[in-house]
């Protein structure tokens, strides 16, 4: 027979208030099993998201929830499974492929492939299968950022080919192909056709994300990942200048018109730290990536810093979360991944329309 006060500890612990699925607990049908001992509550939870090194936060997290029902002790069992969700009609998975996550931009020099490079890294981290489709032909950079350069992917029936594995995460982009510094010189159809091929002949294997790092822009390639490639959503990068700000939002509504769900934006470069004095600046302007998300109705799902380590450790082929996942710089990207997931798994949760609809009016 289960006693008051455990009927109201399970009470608390369903409406908390999971912070990267955005939803109760009950919501989430989150709880799967739920014990109290004197002062000990002991729960199994199982989430929509790689969370192998979330326990010991969630855990901290509910004692402090679960504190006026003298509860001093909360001790959390994990287990997760990462959901297909849903992508444009028509279109099937590929392969064994779960779920396939755009990054993109709509201008250059913002940061987004170092962003997608942490987000690949951060999931598999958290214990996801992942992938990471470097999809700017003109510009290749994830070979270096990922410690893979000089690497060929291998054949074994010169029909498919095996990617190159950089820490953990399964890597495919024309970067292996060519001399680093040839320019790829190459009208839209062949860049195109050439990012299909990447896609379809690469060997995945099960994945349960394939982050494809974009171009930036709105063009031949944007328009062939929504009309052929089954995408679960889309993360908008920008930083906080009004400039950049205007083309992300050009990248915001290319996704809206082509229905591809826009898991929300993560604002690059947002403050700037002095390794010297300690003094924190917005080099670039302060706030824009939120006043972005609460225009269009989507989440801000991170407010990354500007630090020299950052720009160090990709140029050196072993990005942040590689080189130290429990710093503070690592911890923001972590929390940036569980978020991106955690929207996703929500959204499948919530069913069809779980993302907001976003008005594109010509003005």
């Amino acid at each position: 027979m289960t006693s008051d006060r455990e009927s109201a500890v399970r009470g608390l612990v369903e409406s908390f208030i999971e912070p990267h699925l955005n939803l109760s607990l009950a919501a989430a049908q989150a709880v799967q099993d739920l014990r109290v001992t004197d002062g000990t509550a002991r729960l199994r939870v199982r989430l929509g998201f790689p969370a192998a090194h979330y326990a010991e936060e969630l855990a901290s997290a509910l004692q402090e929830h679960l504190r006026s029902v003298g509860i001093e002790r909360v001790e959390v069992e994990i287990t997760w499974a990462v959901e297909s969700q849903a992508v444009q009609r028509n279109l099937r998975p590929i392969q064994a492929i779960k779920n396939i996550i755009a990054v993109a931009s709509g201008k250059g020099g913002v940061g987004k492939s170092t962003t997608a490079a942490n987000l690949a890294l951060a999931l598999a981290w958290d214990g996801a299968q992942v992938g990471l489709l470097d999809a700017d032909i003109y510009g290749p950079s994830q070979p270096r950022m990922m410690g893979l350069r000089g690497e060929r992917p291998t054949s074994p029936d010169q029909k498919t080919v095996n990617a190159p594995v950089g820490y953990g995460v399964k890597v495919m982009s024309i970067g292996f192909m060519i001399d680093e510094e040839q320019p790829m010189v190459w009208r839209g159809p062949m860049v195109t056709q050439a990012l299909v091929q990447l896609l379809e002949t690469t060997r995945w294997g099960e994945l349960d994300y394939l982050i494809v790092d974009m171009p930036p822009g709105t063009g031949d390639t944007q328009l062939t990942l929504s009309q052929r490639v089954p995408v679960s959503g889309a993360v908008i990068v920008t930083t906080p200048q009004d400039i950049a700000l205007l083309d992300a939002r050009k990248g915001l509504k290319m996704f809206q018109k082509v229905e591809v769900p826009v898991l929300g934006i993560v604002e690059n470069m947002s403050t700037h730290v002095c390794s010297n004095c300690g003094h924190e600046e917005h080099i670039f302007g302060a706030g824009g990536g939120r006043r972005m998300a609460q225009q269009y109705g989507v989440d801000l799902l991170a407010e990354l810093p500007l630090d020299l380590r950052i720009r160090e450790q990709a140029d050196a082929g072993k990005p942040t979360v590689a080189a130290e996942p429990e710093s503070s710089l690592g911890r923001a990207y972590v929390e940036m991944a569980r978020r991106i997931a955690g929207r996703l798994a929500a959204a499948g949760l919530a069913g069809p329309g779980a993302f907001p609809t976003i008005s594109v009016e010509d003005t």
